[in-house]
């Protein structure tokens, strides 16, 4: 895990940044249906599971842009040079849900193989963190699922006044329309670390990584 220090003399969203972050304090939502059907087929195929492939792509999409991996350390603007995956697992016990996170692997089949065991050591373990012997790493963001609920829109409100740029990421249950699969996805992004253009650029990546997920298995 690198962190790399921004100068905010030559770096060109220095006054965006200025502005969101501390004159007008401003975050955003934006909820879109991803096309998810040749995606299950391929993992369905395989015998491996979507939702650590939801992590997988989510991340992988995320870390191509340096915006979403903005950051303040010891007081200091950077980014680091890769995001872990903070999820929910459900207790389907009493309903509740615990916090997990595992570091994101380039090799897929690794991720997957990694989230399975990551559920085996502590899928049970209740109380908001699931590994309750550690704290979530500093690169960690959020990213879940509701998977009851098909939505048109989803937003995660936050205290804008602490110094937090990772985006939230949430998808929603799946839904059959003309023969093909989709799936809300919401993106939930500090406007100091990102714009409408770069969540463009996650969704347009995360679509064609869906659409091409067979070729990385």
């Amino acid at each position: 895990m690198t962190f790399t220090p921004i100068d905010l003399r030559t770096w060109p969203r220095a006054q965006v940044f200025t502005y969101f972050a501390k004159m007008a304090p401003t975050g955003y939502s934006l909820t879109v249906d991803m096309d998810v059907t040749a995606m299950r087929a391929a993992l369905k195929a395989a015998g491996l599971r979507f939702f650590p492939a939801y992590l997988w792509l989510t991340t992988r999409c995320l870390c191509e842009q340096t915006e979403f991996r903005l950051a303040e350390r010891e007081g200091k603007l950077g980014y680091y040079d890769m995001l872990t995956p903070l999820y929910a697992t459900f207790h389907e016990d009493d309903h509740t849900f615990s916090l997990m996170w595992m570091p994101y692997d380039e090799d897929f089949r690794r991720f997957h193989a990694a989230y399975l065991d990551n559920q085996r050591h502590y899928g049970g373990q209740h109380g908001v963190l699931a590994q309750a012997d550690r704290l979530p790493p500093e690169n960690a963001y959020t990213v879940s699922c509701v998977p009851w609920i098909s939505f048109r829109h989803f937003a995660v409100h936050t205290d804008m006044s602490k110094p937090y740029y990772f985006p939230s990421v949430e998808a929603g249950r799946f839904e059959e329309r003309e023969g093909r699969l989709m799936m809300p996805l919401s993106i939930t992004c500090h406007h100091a670390a990102a714009d409408g253009w770069h969540v463009q650029q996650f969704l347009t990546s995360w679509q064609e990584g869906a659409d091409r997920f067979g070729e990385r298995l």
